[in-house]
């Protein structure tokens, strides 16, 4: 029997097909297994690199610079209430009612006591009529009568008008020539630095000397004083 004859005989209809060769003679389904499972890799491999950039972006790892245009922006709390305080300046309104002043010549300008006394009952004081002190004086004084309950106050009132003079309780007697004040609950003693001088001009001198001259020497202790001369008679 030929070789022929032994292979026909082996199955009826049997054919055997040999499997199909690739490029180098390597089966052609495993070939494109490792094509597949290289797309794969590769694929896999872009696909994790765009994940890890967006995260390192989002997390601020971008090596890129980011300008951005931010405008400070202020917050107003309508619940807040803010208070100014603004500097303002009170004038205490002057006491001209409830006493009789009267004025005293205690300077060596005679007239001055009734110059003085018009010029306070322009500005509303009750004034009585101007009488001669017994002593001179170079600061002037204002003297009130404690039992007059509104004396004070009109006294107070008066040594602010003249630039801010003392004030103290009338002594007993009064020092005026007749030793009285006929009833008038205020005494102004008119001295030599406040003789013929308006209130205005009292006011401004006071308003100086709130302000020190630092280029005034200080009285030298020892100084000569000047003793104290009778007062001029007021007619």
């Amino acid at each position: 029997m030929s070789n022929e004859e032994g292979i026909a005989g082996s199955g009826v209809g049997a054919t055997r097909r040999s499997p199909r060769q690739g490029v180098g003679g390597s089966p052609v389904g495993s070939t494109l297994s490792i094509v597949l499972a290289v797309v794969a890799v590769i694929a896999g491999f872009l696909i994790l690199r765009d994940l890890t950039a967006d995260d390192s972006s989002s997390a601020g790892g971008s090596s890129d610079p980011v300008v951005t245009d931010v405008q400070p922006t202020t917050t107003f709390d309508s619940g807040v209430t803010t208070t100014i305080a603004v500097a303002t300046t009170t004038t205490v309104p002057l006491v001209t009612e409830g006493a009789t002043v009267v004025v005293a010549n205690a300077n060596t300008v005679g007239g001055s006591a009734g110059r003085m006394s018009e010029s306070l009952a322009d500005v509303g004081y009750n004034m009585g009529s101007p009488v001669n002190g017994t002593v001179t004086l170079d600061d002037s004084i204002v003297y009130y009568d404690p039992t007059n309950t509104a004396a004070l106050g009109v006294a107070e009132s008066v040594a602010r008008s003249l630039g801010g003079v003392a004030v103290d309780v009338v002594p007993t007697p009064p020092p005026v020539e007749n030793g009285s004040l006929d009833g008038a609950g205020v005494l102004l003693m008119l001295g030599n630095n406040e003789a013929d001088k308006t209130l205005e001009s009292l006011a401004q001198q006071a308003a100086a000397e709130t302000t020190p001259d630092l280029g005034t020497s200080p009285p030298v202790a020892g100084g000569d004083v000047v003793a104290p001369t009778e007062p001029a008679a007021d007619e």
